[in-house]
């Protein structure tokens, strides 16, 4: 596969084996009283998250997931080794989605699913990072359209028409997905797996409105919080942010229940300028998306409030978080920073896009910005390059990857 990288400086990846050694050490001292089941089960020589056939790693195993709709060309870049893996075709994808190991490509036919054989274990207080072979592990019957979420556990798809299974993580995991549990109701949004229960927004032909399932699918008690024209989702540490018509609804697990609070605008906003998809950092508290033509939401969801940064107009957006710039993919071409908290412009890159969309991207639909612990990674697809940015070094070009396809799709798994 042809891969042509050009760097501006010379990016070592050291080892830290010393790192490994303490997070294996790092589970030594875990509850063995503790139940656990499947791959969550952790021995001594066995720790924990691991999967049969992974290989644990010192560092996160970021890989890029490249597709180029028309051709079906499909790519996946391991951002560790600098090698580029081509695996089977899809074509005719209309969104490529990801939960962090898995890639989803929604197609009208189906979604098909890929492993990109890279994911990360978190549990709290400290984390894992496993490595794989890349393989196929099936297809989902939901189309294009169909909203797909995660977590150890189970994954829940919502189709088009608002009906919603969950299917057995452990499947997916040995490549398959096995026989489907339906959900009750018609649901308005995402059912995204939290706390060990299901969290979603059901469809009453009117306001939607907050509802809560066991794994098995039935309905315990929840706030039954409304939310109108609900629009994208999140999950932070602080819980699952909903996207709505007035703001955001945030969903937090509360002593074995769950509690339900609203994070308003402040202000009336037009249905153009609202936010309409919620992006970030994986594991970030703070929140990005487009307000209209020319401006950005940020949405800090621990201290619950909306800021509105006025940029230049805007192709996309996304933040690390944590004090961290304001990232802003913009018409000009070029990736700028701005002061989340004042707004103030602090730098720019050079021109990356060779062609500029003429609308926002919509999830993960043209030019976007992916943001990890440290670099973030904006696709040109009819460059067909990737950019790495050092954000923390005033937006510095980190290194830049020639691609033999046009990336026109992309989304970063190993998080």
């Amino acid at each position: 596969m042809s891969l042509s990288l050009r760097r501006n400086v010379t990016a070592g990846m050291p080892a830290a084996l010393a790192a490994l050694a303490l997070l294996t050490a790092g589970c030594g001292g875990q509850d063995d009283n503790k139940p656990a089941s499947g791959a969550d089960r952790a021995t001594s020589a066995t720790p924990h998250g691991y999967v049969a056939g992974a290989q644990e790693a010192a560092e996160q195993q970021s890989r890029l997931v490249l597709n180029d709709p028309r051709t079906g060309a499909t790519r996946v870049l391991d951002l560790i080794t600098e090698k580029v893996h081509d695996v089977p075709r899809a074509r005719g994808t209309a969104e490529l989605t990801t939960d962090g190991r898995f890639g989803y490509f929604h197609a009208a036919g189906g979604t098909r699913i890929l492993d990109t054989g890279a994911w990360t274990v978190d549990h709290g207080d400290h984390v894992h990072y496993y490595r794989a072979a890349i393989r196929d592990a099936g297809r989902l019957p939901a189309a294009t359209g169909a909203r797909v979420r995660s977590d150890a556990a189970v994954t829940a798809v919502v189709d088009e028409n608002g009906r919603a299974v969950t299917y057995r993580r452990a499947g997916l995991e040995k490549g398959r997905a096995d026989s489907p549990r339906t959900l009750p109701g018609k649901h308005a949004g995402a059912v995204v797996p939290y706390a060990e229960h299901l969290l979603t927004l059901t469809d009453d032909g009117k306001t939607a409105r907050l509802e809560v399932y066991d794994r098995e699918g039935r309905r315990v008690a929840s706030p039954h919080a409304p939310c109108e024209e609900p629009s994208g989702d999140a999950v932070t540490r602080r819980g699952v942010v909903f996207g709505c018509a007035d703001g955001a609804l945030l969903v937090s697990a509360d002593d074995g229940g769950f509690t339900a609070a609203e994070i308003p605008y402040g202000a009336d906003v037009p249905a153009g300028e609202r936010a309409s998809s919620l992006r970030h950092r994986a594991g970030s508290d703070t929140l990005t998306s487009p307000a209209g033509d020319a401006a950005v939401w940020v949405l800090d969801v621990t201290e619950r409030t909306w800021t509105r940064t006025e940029t230049g107009p805007v192709v996309a957006a996304n933040t690390a978080g944590e004090g961290s710039a304001l990232l802003v993919l913009e018409t000009d071409g070029a990736l700028h920073g701005y002061d989340i908290a004042t707004g103030k412009h602090l730098s720019k890159t050079k021109r990356l896009l060779t062609e500029v969309p003429k609308t926002p991207a919509a999830d993960s639909t043209g030019p976007l910005i992916e943001v990890d612990r440290s670099r973030a990674y904006v696709n040109d697809p009819e460059g067909r390059r990737v950019y790495e940015i050092d954000y923390n070094d005033g937006l510095r070009i980190a290194r830049t990857f020639d691609l033999d396809m046009k990336p026109a799709l992309m989304a970063e798994t190993g998080r």
